[in-house]
Formats: structure tokens, C-alpha cells, sequence
């Protein structure tokens, strides 16, 4: 048998890290996710792997160097590893339901002029903090008509000008209701980077993760007028399990 160090000598430290590192390929198992279509990643979201990695790597090197006093670069890892989490989320099965597509708490319920869709829409915008899971997810079933990114400022995603002046990626579907549902990610202050995965065509199916935004954000969901809003402006959503309206 052969023995495992379980101390934080810095040889034993670089023996986990190596460890670690040469089976990055089992990282989703270790981080204990069943994956499958409308969640392909682990409980970790995988834009947060390199953070993590990272964090953990200086939090060792501190600890080796620094003993106890390194306590500060381990609570620098335990953010990155909260801010990167994207667990699973239950599916509402009501079929008329538009669902929440970030978690965090909305700020905007009001009609409003959609220049993605050129229309008059009932627009919901939820704003995500840095405590918030930052995984975007469908709030629809439908097909992606339209795909479309903007470079811009990093205001604080919270004000109403963020919406037009911040950088954004604007995604378009016709819903398999036959409804045009418009959702776009938007930079925040601290946000730097909006990462989405669908293109023009794509299916997507209610809960299905789409995209990703790094440091705190919002996202702006426009639809029909005649849709029925659900939430009020203050409430705390959770991604996919809230229903923010009913078509």
C-alpha cells in the first residue's frame, strides 16, 4: 500500500496539486455532477476550473510560506469556488411559463422598446451580484433567430442605462408558442466577460445553460405585452425554478 500525505508540507502540497492537475480530466466526476443536455457541466461550471486552480495553487504556496497567516488567501479560494458553483435546478413544467433565465433580483418590470426584436415589450431584468450563480439558462423552448453582440461601457449592471450603454450579447427566439422571447446578457461594473454558446438555429429547451458572465451582471428578458408578469420589482429569483411570467 502506498502512503498518501495528508499534511501541508510544501513536498505534500505539490504532491496533490501535481495530482490533481495530471487527472484533470476526471474534474467533473470529482466535482460531482451527473451531466446530461440541458446541464453538460459539472457542479462547478467549468469557466471557473482555471480560477479555482489558481486560487488554490496561491492559497498552498501562502500556506507553505505563511502558515496560519495565509487564512486570507484560503478565503479568496472559498469566493472563487462559491462564485463559480452552477448547480442543477428543477424544471417548471408549466407549458406557458417564461423562466427565469440568471439568478439575483429584479429591477425592472415595466413596457419598454425591444431594438433587438423592433418592438414594444414587456421587459423583466434580473440583476445578478457577485454572491449570485452567474450560469445563464433558457427561459423558453424555441429556436434561435437571432444572435447578436455589443460592445460598451461597465457601468453598474444595476442602473437602467446599463441596458443600452454596457457591453451585451442579445439572443432572440421564436418559442415554440409561437411567442418572440428576447433575453440579453449584460456587463456589470465588476463583469468583464460575457460568454455565450448558442448560435442562429440552435434549439434550446427551458433550463438549457446557454452562456456564462464572470463578476456580476444583469440579464434583460423582453416579451409580448400581452404577457402576464409574475414577479415584482425587488423580488429574489433563482434561475429556471421562478417563473417570471406567463405567455
Amino acid at each position: 500500500m502506498v502512503d498518501v500525505p495528508i499534511s501541508f508540507g510544501g513536498a505534500k502540497i505539490a504532491f496533490w496539486l501535481g495530482l490533481l492537475v495530471r487527472n484533470y480530466r476526471c474534474w467533473p466526476a470529482i466535482f460531482g455532477a451527473q451531466l446530461n443536455n440541458h446541464y453538460p457541466h459539472p457542479i462547478i461550471a467549468r469557466e471557473g476550473w482555471p480560477f479555482l486552480l489558481l486560487a488554490i495553487v496561491v492559497a498552498a504556496v501562502a500556506t507553505a510560506v505563511l502558515g496560519v497567516w495565509s487564512w486570507p488567501f484560503w478565503l479568496i479560494a472559498l469566493f472563487v469556488l462559491q462564485f463559480f458553483r452552477d448547480p442543477p435546478r428543477m424544471i417548471p413544467q408549466q407549458a406557458n411559463a417564461v423562466l427565469s433565465p440568471a439568478d439575483g433580483r429584479i429591477v425592472v418590470v415595466e413596457k419598454a422598446h425591444d431594438p433587438y426584436a423592433g418592438r414594444e415589450a414587456l421587459k423583466i431584468s434580473v440583476f445578478m451580484n457577485v454572491f449570485n450563480v452567474h450560469s445563464n439558462r433558457s427561459p423558453v423552448d424555441g429556436t434561435i433567430t437571432k444572435v447578436e453582440y455589443f460592445p460598451g461601457k461597465f457601468v453598474n449592471a444595476d442602473l437602467d442605462k446599463a441596458s443600452t450603454e454596457n457591453e451585451r450579447n442579445a439572443v432572440v427566439v421564436s418559442a415554440d408558442s409561437g411567442a418572440v422571447v428576447t433575453f440579453v446578457q449584460v456587463a456589470g461594473l465588476i463583469a468583464r466577460r460575457i460568454l455565450c454558446y448558442v448560435a442562429v438555429g440552435d434549439s434550446l429547451a427551458k433550463g438549457q445553460r446557454y452562456g456564462f458572465i464572470r463578476f456580476g451582471s444583469r440579464v434583460d428578458v423582453y416579451l409580448p405585452l400581452s404577457a402576464r408578469p409574475m414577479v415584482a420589482v425587488g423580488d429574489k429569483v433563482s434561475a429556471t425554478e421562478t417563473i417570471l411570467a406567463e405567455l
